[in-house]
């Protein structure tokens, strides 16, 4: 039950019969697929692309559940992969083939004990769906009490053993070969994909999993995460609390359900974001067949439920605290900052000379930033940052690839949802809120470094910016700055301060001499940003929206 490259590549060495036959299966399976979309994919007939997204679906199912899970992670792309292609993709969710009944029933009788109708007051003869690792059942257990049972399919772990084996094999081999230095490190990303991949099929591990998840959400009333039955629960059998909700696929299906797609969006955006930056522990596989959406909304933001727990993943503290700085480097423009924390992420190596580097991604990133934070999105920069690749040696560390996944896939979902919807638009906003909050000592580190240059001086502007896009929307569609003048008081005046308190009077003494100019634009920013008018009308919004709406209106 334990991913392990060396000893399974020699466990399938040892069996010819089964990697010989394997191999020619996927390389002609796949070669066949190549072939086709190459001479039909620019074809401009409907029904010819149909069939193309119809013959993807189908090499893929047919490949099995690691090349599933490929196909799950392009359904969430809508900026990559085809219209077409894309509905036919979206089954790859949760509208596989399923397994036979009966071995579904003796599998829950092995792990669990009893036999279904024993353990349940209610357990139909057919799942509800079925996925790459396994297949779910809606039973009933009394008092109207319904759950999702999830049953895995058998012989997963030879399965995935197998196939893993051959994709590395395939991957080691072909990563000269691969353009834009994306093969450097590929083997380590496959580890990382195979890792996730078996604790994904130890059903234990995701009970675990779901819990944490919760007890991280438990104060958050936007984000739902359903109760584990833990008595009903094994390593290939997981029950858990059964979800009432529409899943975010189509626009219009929300609708027409009363749900406020740009709500949700702006609920998985900001969960996402808590969890990378905040919790250091994240849902790694936020596909919309993960993802429910609920009744009710609390603000501006939609109620949201995760399922699948399977796939999860850790951020360190460092991480988290240089993704951050990363973040506010990026809006800031500090691109040389911003190589520095490529290179303590592991993307460069620390002897990289960022002399060409730190130009190179002024021109790809700053052009596409452009004036407006908004107009920022990851897959413009990802097409751009290839080109960076090819000629400057950037690396994606191995425990990125799953950081990289799960954002990627909150863009895409947002993006089928809403096109004119972009993850940083929200991002920066919250990242600005916790910087000005400084209730970590990490944050408040980064808040010097924002707020002060390396001679000590204060950078007035970087504030206003800071404070504007607060002012503007803070990530939950409302422009409330009493939280943040609380908490910047409190900073400020508490003995969490003292360094920032600090810094202040340095720069007002600076070189000798009584340095006003600065002192005055600081409170003649913080006068227009905090006036009693707009402090009031934060009190109002919270009070009353409704007035709040009227005094826009007016």
């Amino acid at each position: 039950m334990r991913y392990d490259p060396k000893a399974d590549l020699h466990w399938l060495l040892l069996r010819p019969w089964v990697l010989v036959g394997r191999l020619c299966e996927v390389i002609a399976q796949l070669v066949a697929l190549a072939l086709a979309l190459l001479f039909q994919g620019s074809s401009p007939d409907p029904a010819v692309q149909r069939r193309l997204g119809q013959k993807i679906l189908t090499t893929l199912t047919t490949l099995g559940p690691c090349f599933i899970k490929v196909g799950q992670a392009l359904s969430t792309r809508p900026d990559l992969v085809r219209r077409d292609w894309l509905d036919q993709l979206t089954q790859l969710q949760d509208n596989l083939p399923p397994f036979d009944h009966a071995i579904a029933l003796a599998v829950i009788q092995e792990e669990l004990g009893a036999p279904a109708d024993q353990l349940f007051d209610v357990f139909p003869g057919a799942p509800v769906a079925a996925a790459s690792l396994g297949q779910v059942y809606k039973a009933h257990m009394g008092g109207g009490h319904w759950v999702a049972v999830k049953v895995q399919r058998p012989n997963l772990p030879e399965i995935l053993r197998r196939d893993l084996a051959i994709i590395r094999l395939l991957g080691v081999i072909s990563a000269p070969l691969l353009p834009l230095n994306l093969g450097f490190g590929l083997g380590e990303i496959i580890d990382e994909f195979g890792r996730t991949l078996f604790e994904e099929i130890d059903y234990r591990c995701e009970a675990d999993n779901a819990e944490r998840f919760a007890a991280l959400f438990a104060r958050n009333p936007t984000v739902f995460v359903p109760r584990v039955e833990r008595l009903l629960s094994a390593r290939r059998v997981l029950t858990t609390q059964w979800i009432n909700g529409t899943k975010l696929q189509e626009r219009l299906t929300l609708e027409a359900e009363h749900l406020d797609p740009t709500a949700l969006i702006r609920t998985g955006v900001m969960a996402g974001l808590q969890q990378l930056l905040e919790f250091g522990y994240f849902h790694a596989d936020p596909h919309p067949g993960n993802l429910f959406a609920l009744p009710g909304k609390t603000g501006n933001l939609g109620h949201l439920a995760y399922v699948d727990f399977g796939m999860m993943d850790s951020i360190s503290n460092a991480d988290r605290l240089t993704l951050t700085g990363a973040v506010v480097h990026l809006i800031n423009r500090d691109f040389h900052a911003l190589a520095k924390d490529f290179i303590d992420l592991g993307f460069l190596n620390p002897a990289t000379d960022l002399t060409p580097i730190v130009p190179a991604l002024e021109a790809v990133l700053g052009g596409q930033l452009g004036e407006n934070v908004g107009s920022f999105n990851f897959k413009a920069i990802t097409d751009r940052f290839s080109e960076l690749m090819f000629d400057y040696p950037f690396r994606v560390p191995a425990r990125f690839a799953l950081i990289i996944r799960a954002v990627v896939s909150q863009e895409g979902l947002a993006l089928r949802l809403d096109p004119a919807f972009r993850i940083i638009g929200v991002a920066y906003p919250y990242v600005a809120r916790r910087l000005l909050a400084g209730d970590t000592a990490e944050l408040r580190e980064k808040l010097m470094e924002v707020l002060f240059d390396r001679h000590g001086r204060l950078q007035i502007q970087r504030l206003e910016s800071l404070l504007a896009v607060v002012e503007s929307n803070d990530g939950e569609g409302n422009g409330d700055l009493l939280p943040v003048a609380g908490a910047g008081l409190r900073l400020l005046l508490g003995p969490q301060g003292s360094s920032l308190r600090q810094r202040l009077l340095l720069n007002l003494v600076r070189d000798n001499r009584l340095q006003t100019d600065d002192l005055q634009a600081l409170l003649g920013l913080l006068r227009r940003t905090f006036s009693v008018r707009k402090l009031a009308s934060g009190v109002l919004s919270r009070l009353n929206p409704l007035t709040a709406a009227l005094e826009a209106a007016a």
